[in-house]
């Protein structure tokens, strides 16, 4: 009886040792499909900073060219029309304070 009852044992081991194999392997398998997820989701990130990063230095170049045109034209303005540049800043600096207060 005791061997029956021994070798019943080493068969539920045998079972319990399937399980947790079969779990482990499992685990493993699921981790290893985060892991690639994780690098995915990584790699989708950089990109999308790369393109900010691009499209932010590009915005820059276009203010920096538009600032340029507008110091020309203002300083053809003061140049030939001194008194009306005057009074457009005037106008300028009025309407700027108005919306600042408000």
């Amino acid at each position: 009886m005791a061997a029956a009852s021994g070798y019943m044992n080493e068969g539920r081991e045998d079972k319990v040792r399937s399980t947790v194999n079969t779990v482990a392997d499992k685990a493993a398998d699921m981790a290893n499909k985060a892991g690639h997820q994780v690098d995915r989701a990584l790699d989708s990130a950089e990109h999308v900073a790369r393109n900010v990063a691009e499209q932010g230095r590009e915005a820059g170049e276009r203010v920096s060219e538009v600032a340029g045109n507008l110091k020309g034209a203002v300083d053809k303005s003061l140049h030939d029309q001194p008194m009306a540049t005057l009074a457009v800043a005037a106008a300028f600096g009025f309407v700027i304070g108005a919306l600042w207060k408000s």
